[in-house]
């Protein structure tokens, strides 16, 4: 998957952006509150995901802006696409979506044709982070290459809203406990199969993690990483879900309704999945160094861009905001080596610390842009 040019005006400070991408690799230089995110950000926009920044969609408009405009066109294995995306103030700023020139709601089918993987100083807090940010991270990755996986999330969450709400009305005396029996039979279902897609995929990511991370030790230090279910243990989890496995989930519903009524909320399912990492057997959540948190985050990331490949057969698009730079040669060179055949848009200060981008700007073998004031420069 290769992006082939962006437009770009009114998203956040961008003005006027224009530019044809290389097929490899794309530099943006810049000293900092120039722009250079929000250029990535736009890209990852067009994913139909939310903004990695946490960024909400009425404030991607310039508050100088009336309105703002991306325009993205990529090539996948099969042909040419565009993506388009517009929002004008003062018209409820909802995103007004167009994919091959065709209006769309939502962005499912965006995500389901160009897809991105990030990296962030901020990947972080995928380990010292709570439960959601890496439940988001294995619903995002999964989702990718399953796209089976969206449905059963977006399903799973109405259900617990909506069981959710007949706890309250239970609390308030508008309801019963029986009336909790269709929920939970329809929860049980979707939360087995959601911990079922979710397990398959950390197990394919764990195991590509120890590879690299071996990789990058030398042997020295052993990463692990394993998915932790709030009913299930790892042995009970098949590729698919049983009747079993369904009844066993709504059992475990049924006996914590009184704390859950209580609660006001769902307090047992896959809602309350998570993921471990480890290193020689500790948690690198609470007993790794920054320089192990670092790396550990380093490699999932890097694992979620290698599981992608191998099971889609397509390069995801790699953006690096400003990441390189803190890494060391052995690092970047682990980095460079797994992302040769993507395409890459990398952001830095400058390449003097780079490396193998700086010998390939060097060599003419890649597109520099310099961005001031939201206005990229060639």
């Amino acid at each position: 998957m290769r992006v082939l040019s962006l437009e770009a005006d009114g998203y956040k400070n961008l003005r006027d952006v224009q530019f044809s991408a290389h097929e490899s690799l794309n530099l943006i230089l810049g000293n900092n509150a120039q722009g250079k995110t929000n250029l990535l950000e736009s890209i990852w926009t067009c994913t139909g995901c939310r903004s990695f920044r946490g960024t909400k969609d009425r404030d991607l408009i310039h508050l100088k802006m009336p309105a703002m405009h991306v325009k993205l066109r990529f090539q996948d294995k099969k042909r040419t696409q565009e993506i388009e995306l517009r929002m004008q103030r003062g018209e409820g700023r909802q995103k007004k979506i167009l994919l091959n020139q065709v209006p769309i709601v939502g962005g499912s089918k965006l995500f389901a044709q160009f897809q991105c993987v990030i990296f962030s100083p901020d990947d972080r807090e995928y380990i010292r982070g709570g439960p959601e940010k890496r439940r988001a991270f294995m619903d995002l990755g999964g989702s990718q290459i399953t796209p089976a996986m969206l449905g059963c999330l977006k399903r799973f969450d109405q259900l617990t809203a909506q069981r959710n709400a007949v706890l309250k009305q239970i609390s308030m005396g508008g309801a019963s406990q029986s009336d909790l029996d269709d929920w939970d039979l329809q929860l049980a279902m979707h939360g087995s199969l959601l911990t079922c897609l979710r397990y398959a995929y950390v197990k394919q990511l764990g195991a590509v993690c120890t590879e690299l991370y071996n990789t990058m030790t030398n042997g020295k230090e052993k990463l692990a990483v394993s998915y932790h279910s709030n009913i299930f243990k790892n042995s009970e989890i098949p590729d698919r879900p049983s009747a079993e496995m369904q009844k066993t989930y709504f059992e475990q519903l049924k006996k914590s309704r009184t704390d859950d009524i209580r609660l006001g909320f769902t307090g047992k399912g896959a809602g309350r999945d998570d993921f471990t990492c480890k290193i020689d057997g500790l948690a690198v959540k609470d007993y790794g160094s920054q320089g192990q948190q670092k790396s550990t985050a380093l490699v999932l990331k890097l694992a979620q861009a290698a599981v992608f490949y191998d099971k889609k057969d397509e390069t995801p698009i790699i953006l690096l905001d400003d990441v390189m730079g803190e890494l060391d040669t052995t690092r970047q060179n682990l980095v460079y080596g797994l992302i040769s055949d993507m395409q890459v848009f990398l952001t830095a200060c400058n390449s003097d610390a780079l490396g193998q981008a700086r010998e390939k700007q060097n060599a003419n073998e890649c597109a520099v842009f310099h961005m001031e004031n939201g206005h990229l420069l060639t």
